[in-house]
């Protein structure tokens, strides 16, 4: 009787196991061709569709696995156990397909503003929110895996109906232990909204000049004119006071100073300034001046006021403007110099 009853129990799992082969195979090339051309068609090659697929096959894996094992004869402990294990596989896929989704959403709209300038403050902007954006999402979606894993097991939810009923006195502890990882959540969320800081920003941290490359939710890293990395926290951004070069707009305005003596045509400089810098590519045209911005015993300051696009342009045009000068000046005689032995310059606080 078991021996006629043995073809019966098994048939169906089998037919189920075979239809379910068949529609993961279509479904998976159905399913890379379809992204290919959406990918090719509407949004653009350089958004990554291809992070769904895995996500995609475990799921429908799951759900050809959930019907095998619906059909499957065997004693209710093993039918539970595999219930239970499809059931926190089940978690860990739709967990794993949401965070491959935020990264496919931040990608379309980087997309989006591929082809905007680099100086566009809009394209920034919404660079530095969208990253932002995910990576909180990400902390959130994985929290709540784990915790929808976690409370799959029976013994799990027995203990949080025990910490439920000392609530008060875990909400202090973990209070005071989770502070500061609040406290730096909290100021990854005020950089998303107010954005003092964004990607590609020109900061000064430290006395260090850089461009912001990265931002998460617990650091901020700024990369340096010589490819040196400073890692500062993000709360930094938020409680100290710092220099955003290109707050609003990357054109910028640099000085470059000269001491000379009293018999120094200033005017005959001023011209020669104007020369130099309408010379250069590097100026934007936008401001040149020359200033004289000190007087004290033995010799005359002079500031040399420009402008460039890009703070990279200001410092080669900065440079660039004191070597010419330099050159000039000492076409004019020595008489032009100040004495070495002159006092320094008592400053008026001008910059």
């Amino acid at each position: 009787m078991n021996g006629a009853l043995l073809p019966e129990l098994w048939i169906m799992p089998a037919v189920v196991a075979m239809i379910a082969l068949l529609l993961y195979l279509f479904g998976n090339s159905l399913l890379k061709s379809y992204l290919d051309r959406i990918r090719r068609s509407i949004i653009g090659s350089g958004v990554p569709l291809g992070l769904l697929v895995l996500p995609i096959r475990l799921l429908f894996l799951l759900i050809a696995v959930a019907g095998i094992v619906h059909y499957v004869r065997v004693s209710a402990e093993l039918k539970e156990l595999m219930i239970h294990v499809l059931s926190i596989a089940s978690i860990v896929g739709v967990a794993w397909f949401i965070l491959r989704m935020f990264a496919v959403v931040e990608g379309v709209i980087q997309q989006r503003y591929k082809e905007a300038d680099k100086g566009n403050i809009e394209a920034r902007r919404v660079a530095t929110n969208v990253s932002l954006v995910r990576k909180i999402m990400n902390v959130l979606v994985i929290v709540l895996a784990v915790s929808g894993v976690l409370m799959t097991f029976d013994t799990v939810r027995q203990i949080g109906v025990s910490i439920l009923a000392s609530a008060g006195l875990a909400g202090i502890v973990i209070g005071f232990a989770a502070q500061r990882s609040l406290q730096t959540l909290i100021a990854g969320i005020q950089i998303a909204i107010a954005q003092p800081v964004r990607l590609d920003d020109i900061v000064v941290v430290e006395n260090e000049t850089g461009k912001v490359e990265e931002i998460t939710l617990t650091y901020v890293v700024v990369c340096l004119w010589d490819q040196r990395h400073i890692i500062v926290p993000i709360t930094w951004f938020i409680d100290k006071p710092f220099q955003n070069l290109t707050r609003s707009s990357f054109e910028l305005t640099g000085a470059v100073l000269f001491n000379v003596s009293y018999s120094a045509p200033i005017e005959l400089i001023r011209t020669e300034l104007e020369k130099i810098i309408s010379s250069s590519p590097l100026w934007d045209k936008r401001l040149v001046r020359l200033e004289v911005t000190n007087a004290a015993v033995g010799f005359v300051e002079l500031r040399a006021l420009v402008s460039a696009a890009s703070p990279a342009d200001l410092w080669a045009l900065r440079c660039y403007v004191r070597e010419s000068m330099i050159g000039y000046l000492r076409t004019l005689g020595k008489e032009i110099f100040p004495e070495l032995t002159s006092q320094a310059p008592a400053r008026d606080g001008t910059p």
